[in-house]
């Protein structure tokens, strides 16, 4: 099957991916570009859980003051090399993590950090990991993909660890 170039151009717009990759993943789902950003987005995950044991070193520290300086968020990401830390996909994806922690106010980073006197309370634990967890959390910018989709759409572009390591959410009066 023929790949259009309009085609590519929009999953990569909407995945982040390379465009090698881009074309094999429209390739393989017969032109279908939701099943194309399914694909990559279980290749961007398998890529994360490969690259999970190597030292991230590197990174940055976003600060995020909302409108009208009542909420404030400081955030710490971190990849293995300066060069990722300062490419503008990066620096934009830090961005959007502080504006996600400013507008969603979770509580902890992953389903793995809350907890377990916490999560037995809950009647419905997978309501409760979505509104909390910022990885399981609906992308402000995006709702069909969760943060943990946008940070694995990093990880298979850059091919490199990448890392939310800590946030502190402010609100005046909280």
């Amino acid at each position: 099957m023929k790949i259009s170039l309009e085609q590519l151009k929009d999953l990569r717009n909407m995945t982040f991916a390379s465009v090698a990759d881009c074309k094999k993943a429209l390739e393989e789902a017969e032109g279908d570009l939701n099943k194309a950003v399914t694909l990559l987005r279980k290749r961007g995950l398998e890529i994360a859980s490969n690259k999970q044991d190597r030292a991230a070193k590197e990174g940055r520290v976003e600060a995020y003051i909302h409108n009208g300086n009542k909420i404030g968020v400081l955030l710490e990401v971190v990849c293995e090399t300066d060069f990722v830390a300062r490419n503008a996909e990066f620096c934009q994806f830090t961005k959007d993590l502080a504006m996600q922690i400013a507008a969603c106010n979770p509580s902890y980073i992953k389903r793995e950090d809350v907890p377990e006197e916490i999560i037995s309370q809950e009647h419905d634990k997978a309501a409760y990991y979505k509104n909390h967890c910022l990885l399981e959390q609906p992308f402000i910018k995006d709702p069909g993909m969760t943060i943990n989709d946008y940070m694995a759409a990093l990880l298979a572009k850059f091919r490199e660890n990448i890392m939310i390591r800590r946030f502190a959410r402010y609100k005046i009066g909280a």
